[in-house]
């Protein structure tokens, strides 16, 4: 029995380590959510997420924990998610710099419901309106097909000048979007399109090879559609914004 035990252990400590090998940012919740979801599709039973804990703390596979700093805590002004998909997206932008000291500027959409990246775009230069543009009308298309949705998507987004310009304002009416800024002093009542600038610099662009501005954008390429078909979110049971909408979209 004993021995059984220990090699149903050891076996799950290589499951936990093949999937940190290649997320070395995840955490012990986010491991349980992807080794859920690989069992669940070759069928197997499910472990219990204090076990993936438990066994992840023995072999010394959990992050360290960070000592959070004191300071003054900034104040958050309303609640940006939403309890349905398409009603209210948000956007910003977020930059780094490749290994040989190209930059790149990134500025994209993400749902307020399901936290999937709907569209997105970077380029060397500076973020600019029609960037933003760009980013609106895709995520249009992208969602619903369409020349405009069907009734106003709200596009909550901060105060820079990409998005508080005329010719944008009037774009996102044109194409079914009701531009919305956060309050000047409160940028972080953004604070979604914020933890997904964390998300992919902590667990995408600080792993990812960037030797020069091609090859970063290539693999951010394929850090996007990771995010989105794979990356566990909290908020959504650990699932992945896609699988989330799998889920809650029935198949006809």
């Amino acid at each position: 029995m004993c021995t059984h035990a220990s090699a149903w252990q050891s076996a799950l400590v290589a499951e936990l380590k093949a999937v940190i090998v290649d997320l070395p940012s995840y955490g012990y919740r986010r491991t349980w959510s992807v080794l859920r979801r690989q069992r669940d599709q070759q069928a197997l039973p499910r472990v219990n997420r204090k076990r993936v804990y438990r066994v992840m703390r023995e072999h010394g596979l959990l992050l360290v924990r960070r000592i959070k700093q004191p300071g003054q805590t900034r104040r958050h002004e309303g609640r940006v998610a939403v309890t349905a998909s398409d009603t209210r997206w948000c956007s910003e932008g977020f930059e780094f710099n490749a290994d040989n000291g190209e930059k790149l500027r990134v500025t994209f959409a993400l749902d307020c419901c399901d936290r999937e990246a709907l569209s997105w775009v970077a380029s060397r230069r500076g973020y600019s309106g029609d960037d933003v543009r760009d980013v609106m009308l895709a995520a249009v298309e992208h969602r619903f097909s369409l020349e405009r949705p069907p009734y106003a998507v709200q596009w909550l987004s901060d105060n820079g000048s990409a998005y508080t310009a005329e010719e944008t304002r009037r774009f996102a009416r044109e194409i079914g979007l009701e531009p919305v800024t956060t309050p000047v002093c409160s940028p972080q009542s953004n604070g979604m399109a914020e933890s997904f600038v964390r998300t992919m610099k902590r667990d995408y662009i600080a792993f990812m090879p960037k030797p020069d501005g091609k090859i970063a954008l290539a693999n951010l390429v394929q850090a996007f559609e990771h995010y989105n078909e794979y990356h566990p979110h909290s908020a959504l049971g650990y699932r992945s914004p896609r699988e989330f909408r799998r889920l809650a979209i029935p198949s006809t």
